[in-house]
């Protein structure tokens, strides 16, 4: 084997019965179909080792050439998540008052969605994934990084999957544009936010929109 090409070391996974994988894959579908963007969150405290078991789970995602590009700032600061609040509802201001067509706003009208963003407070924690486009070597110079947006969409769906596999909620916020979070977070310029998430356990009175999912045979064609 060429010394330029990686080793590779024996891959070994738990084996499962067709019945144990049929099982397995119901299960998990059940769970996730109960899955919700939740918009009303309870204070209540979230260990921190549950949001460091989800982050590293979505750490576990593929990524372009294995360069992982994406950096979870996670958020306890009451200030500070205060601070990205208001700098979210100033842009969805201007989202919902100049920038969105009519027909985007009637299209959102059934979810009961607008500019204030309260759950940014109330949630006990805030994860920002960030893309990383480039990386920089020891002396400086700037890496590539490749298939970044795909890479960082599939790891935050590794993440929202185990924030409802630990029982908590979450909603998928993307204030746009979003370079104030940079600069709020002091972050380099190699990282760019991709998304917001709100984590935490839903209030007594949460409620969600009566949405129904498209149906399989509307989402998957085979082709025996």
């Amino acid at each position: 084997m060429s010394e330029n090409k990686p080793l590779h070391i024996p891959y070994k996974i738990d084996p499962k019965s067709t019945d144990e994988s049929i099982n397995a894959s119901k299960d998990f579908y059940e769970l996730m179909n109960k899955r919700r963007s939740v918009r009303f969150f309870s204070e209540k405290d979230v260990p921190e080792e549950i949001i460091e078991n989800i982050i590293m789970t979505a750490s576990s995602a593929p990524s372009g050439a294995h360069k992982q590009p994406w950096t979870f700032c996670v958020i306890r600061s009451k200030d500070l998540k205060h601070q990205i609040r208001e700098g979210a509802e100033h842009e969805e201001r201007i989202n919902y008052e100049t920038r969105m067509s009519d027909k985007w706003k009637d299209d959102l009208e059934h979810l009961g969605t607008d500019d204030v963003k309260e759950f940014i407070d109330i949630a006990p924690w805030i994860i920002i994934v960030m893309r990383k486009p480039y990386d920089f070597d020891e002396n400086g110079k700037k890496i590539n990084n490749y298939y970044v947006n795909e890479s960082v969409g599939i790891a935050s769906g590794f993440l929202i999957s185990a924030i409802h596999n630990a029982g908590l909620v979450t909603l998928t916020h993307t204030p746009s544009p979003m370079n104030f979070i940079s600069t709020l977070l002091g972050r380099p310029e190699n990282e760019k936010p991709y998304l917001l998430l709100p984590i935490g356990y839903p209030s007594k009175d949460c409620s969600v929109p009566n949405l129904k999912r498209k149906k399989l045979n509307e989402i998957a064609f085979y082709y025996r």
